[in-house]
């Protein structure tokens, strides 16, 4: 088990989510060592009292546990055993916890990769947004050695509320992937639930009511429709290129598996084409936006 005041913890990546899982984290105790691309990322770290290195090498031997929240795992990998990767300067008990979205079976490859300079993976995606990365309620799916996760879980307690264990190495990343297709299903179908009742004179407010009573309530019905979609704010903090990026994640593991699934890939498509719609910069909520104007062109 970590004790947080002799912890010491290397966080790369301090973007939307990772920030405020890093300032989690040293609220939780833990000696946290974070790096970013970032000048005002890494500068909004230290304001919170972190330390931060622009070389996460020259904490490397000392670290206890890594975190990675970077983007995909191809950065993942290059952090780590690219050029000016540091994976070679780790202590043999250092763990690395992959915390961002990733590919499953990639996540494979380079936990077998690590393997070979006697380090080890587990990877644990979040889902929650960054409101509760904020406030340490996150739900975490971790895949990996059991050993592993119960060493890793005190670090994992400081930042989420729920932390699930899915199997082996990945299936965190495969769980998170179709939790977030699930999800991107039940938004579209309340997205077009919504049009299709303003259409024929449904108060939106009033068909988000009828749902949420009865068998049509899902997590989008709840959080998303009135703050986010019906005033058409589209401020809910998570970006409409990562939604794509997931179902693509789980569509991509589908195939490869050799049983791809025709609904996963019908949203694949749908969620590819509505961010070249609206943007990258776009919340994932604006795909009522897009639903809307296609709707309007047919």
């Amino acid at each position: 088990m970590a004790n947080p005041t002799q912890t010491i913890v290397a966080f790369i990546g301090l973007g939307v989510m990772g920030l405020p899982m890093a300032k989690r984290l040293l609220a939780g105790g833990f000696d946290v060592v974070a790096t970013d691309l970032s000048a005002d990322a890494m500068e909004a770290f230290v304001e919170a009292d972190g330390r931060t290195a622009k070389n996460i090498v020259e904490v490397a031997p000392v670290t206890d546990f890594v975190i990675t929240m970077l983007p995909n795992g191809q950065i993942v990998r290059d952090a780590l055993l690219g050029d000016m990767g540091f994976a070679m300067s780790l202590r043999t008990d250092t763990l690395i916890i992959a915390m961002s979205s990733s590919a499953p079976l990639e996540t494979r490859g380079l936990r077998e990769d690590l393997k070979i300079l006697g380090l080890d993976l587990i990877d644990a995606p979040v889902s929650g947004g960054a409101r509760r990365a904020e406030d340490g309620s996150l739900a975490i799916m971790v895949g990996g050695a059991p050993a592993m996760i119960e060493k890793a879980r005190p670090l994992l307690k400081a930042m989420g509320s729920t932390v699930t264990a899915t199997g082996e190495i990945g299936s965190g990343h495969a769980a998170k992937a179709l939790n977030n297709y699930v999800s991107a299903a039940g938004l579209q179908a309340a997205c077009e639930a919504i049009l299709i009742g303003r259409e024929f004179g449904i108060d939106p407010n009033v068909l988000t009511d009828v749902l949420n009573l009865s068998t049509g309530k899902n997590h989008s019905t709840e959080v998303k429709l009135k703050p986010f979609i019906i005033p058409e704010n589209f401020t809910s903090g998570f970006a409409m290129a990562l939604m794509a990026k997931d179902i693509e994640t789980a569509a991509s593991l589908a195939r490869q598996l050799g049983k791809p699934e025709p609904g996963l890939e019908h949203a694949a498509a749908l969620w590819k084409e509505s961010l070249e719609r609206v943007g990258k910069a776009a919340d994932h909520t604006e795909i009522y936006s897009y639903l809307k104007v296609a709707r309007q062109d047919r």
